[in-house]
């Protein structure tokens, strides 16, 4: 009878779920992308991959022993930084660039912070700022070699020029110049099911953040569906929506701050791309809201029960 009343602090009920667990399901959400974008930009795009992916595990692995710390590399949390970083890349990218940008996601942005759980913003992303930022050529897209394609600027590029919207079926299939893991929205679109279904993340901010940015670019568009729905489909607005702003640690807990995020950066990511210099918002916008998110947090703070909210 006494081991049935225990005093502890919460949480009193455990989902089941572990860390690893969840990065596994997030892993295999991004599989079908990685696969899409190997098809699509050859087998450079491998190699792109497999030097992030074992940068970042090497560079936490080593952090932890160096300063003594417990291995946490088993949580697979910087394999998934390393693929995402990865997927946010050309395939053409420098292989040294792409060690130097996992070595500032992992160390400067995780490990320094505390670890997983402690970062202030998305590892990935802001690693893939800095690259922008110290490597201009980051900026410069990769082009399908499973078609015959004319090697120019990239859809969202050509729209700001004033040109027409690309096919949808080629947005839809990948078949654009653009970052490794943002080009086949079906691939996305099929991992972003698969977290839903697992219940890795909810539709609030995916939803807030593609559809905030779609009826934004609806109104700048005249109300010219083809060009915003080629909006909502080009650059990296699904992978960032799906996989990195949902991020855990960097995005609010309740569904008011996940709806506030959402929309926050998808009109951050709409004034960036029509009003900016750069014709694609999404990193930069969260990365913004990220920094946010402490204050989203408080303002949508559920009351409890018999307190006062502050």
């Amino acid at each position: 009878m006494a081991d049935l009343l225990r005093l502890s602090v919460s949480p009193h009920i455990h989902s089941g779920r572990s860390t690893a667990g969840i990065m596994r399901d997030v892993l295999i959400a991004l599989a079908p992308t990685a696969i899409a974008g190997t098809i699509i930009f050859g087998l450079r795009s491998l190699l792109v991959i497999a030097v992030c992916v074992a940068s970042c595990v090497i560079f936490e692995a080593l952090f932890n022993i160096i300063t003594k710390k417990e291995q946490t590399v088993g949580d697979l949390s910087a394999a998934l930084t390393g693929l995402l970083l990865a997927l946010n890349l050309p395939s053409t990218a420098p292989i040294w660039q792409c060690a130097v940008g996992s070595f500032f996601a992992i160390i400067i942005v995780k490990c320094l912070f505390g670890g997983i759980g402690c970062n202030l913003v998305n590892p990935a992303i802001t690693a893939r700022v800095f690259m922008l930022v110290a490597f201009g050529s980051m900026a410069k897209p990769a082009f399908p070699t499973i078609v015959d394609t004319v090697s120019g600027a990239t859809p969202l590029v050509n729209m700001a020029n004033g040109n027409e919207a690309p096919k949808l079926t080629d947005l839809l299939l990948g078949l654009k110049g653009g970052a490794i893991g943002e080009v086949c929205a079906i691939a996305l679109i099929a991992g972003f099911v698969y977290l839903l279904i697992r219940r890795v993340i909810t539709w609030h901010i995916p939803t807030a953040f593609v559809g905030s940015v779609f009826i934004f670019s609806l109104f700048a568009e005249s109300f010219d569906f083809t060009k915003a729905l080629a909006m909502i489909l080009s650059g990296g607005l699904l992978i960032g929506a799906i996989f990195m702003a949902t991020d855990y640690v960097t995005s609010p807990a309740t569904p008011a701050g996940k709806i506030i995020f959402g929309v926050g950066a998808g009109l951050l990511t709409f004034l960036i791309r029509y009003f900016g210099v750069y014709p694609e918002g999404v990193s930069f916008a969260i990365l913004f809201m990220n920094i946010l998110t402490p204050y989203i947090e408080a303002w949508t703070a559920r009351k409890v029960f018999g307190g006062k909210k502050s």
